[in-house]
């Protein structure tokens, strides 16, 4: 039987990346996988790209109202939740200096505000036994320079993580925190448009202990584990998937 047969997950930011990689590696391994996406129509070519298990919903986690529809959506389904990722989320470099409240704020909300209301929206629908990963990220304890916003947005993740896991116990819930460094998507490219500098930025990043950036399958991979009943017993962890920057 495949890890997740039977199983029912949500991943928000599902339509490139990390989220799109771990949608494919949900079904791949027998869930049902609703993801989300800003547009109806980078949402549309996601879930047709992944197959019939998949369920694209146009969806910011930004807007409760959006929140709300798509709550509606899967209950309609009729199977709940096994699985809540919230994967959803970005930044931008930004110094002391140049700092904005408008940036700040907006910053918190893409990975504070879209994580805390994701979840609190979703409680009604999780089923027993299930598995809620939050996305961190090794910013958050690493002090990169002109990262502070979005370093501070996943300092606050983490430390939900370890709140819910508490809180969400009793209620046969738990909460784990994926920790990725350096992985090829859109959004670390996106961070340096120019080139050439770009590839020096991805040069600085590679100097962990495995000398390279990793693929977002090998990311997936572990929020697959942490959605499994493979790690029953685990809650409130925070799990490095960064080629060992933050550990040596």
């Amino acid at each position: 039987m495949a890890q997740l047969e039977g199983k029912t997950a949500l991943i928000t930011g599902g339509t490139s990346g990390i989220g799109f990689a771990t949608a494919r590696a949900f079904a791949d391994a027998g869930a049902k996988v609703f993801i989300t996406g800003r547009t109806q129509q980078r949402v549309d070519a996601a879930a047709a790209s992944l197959g019939s298990g998949v369920v694209g919903v146009a969806s910011d986690v930004t807007n409760t109202a959006d929140l709300d529809r798509l709550v509606g959506v899967i209950r309609d389904a009729g199977d709940g939740l096994d699985i809540v990722f919230t994967n959803a989320g970005s930044g931008e470099f930004a110094t002391l200096e140049d700092e904005t409240p408008e940036h700040l704020i907006d910053t918190f909300n893409r990975n504070v505000g879209g994580t805390v209301f994701t979840v609190q929206k979703t409680l009604p629908l999780l089923n027993r036994g299930a598995s809620i990963v939050l996305s961190g990220s090794t910013a958050a304890t690493k002090g990169m320079p002109a990262f502070g916003a979005y370093a501070a947005a996943k300092a606050a993740v983490r430390s939900f993580g370890r709140t819910w896991a508490t809180e969400l116990g009793e209620r046969g819930f738990r909460v784990n925190t994926v920790i990725p460094g350096p992985i090829l998507t859109e959004g670390l490219t996106e961070l340096v448009p120019d080139e050439d500098q770009r590839q020096v930025f991805f040069d600085g990043l590679a100097t962990n202990p495995m000398k390279r950036i990793g693929d977002p399958a090998e990311l997936a991979a572990v929020v697959v584990f942490l959605g499994s009943d493979a790690s029953s017993f685990m809650t409130g962890a925070e799990i490095f998937v960064d080629g060992g920057i933050n550990q040596v």
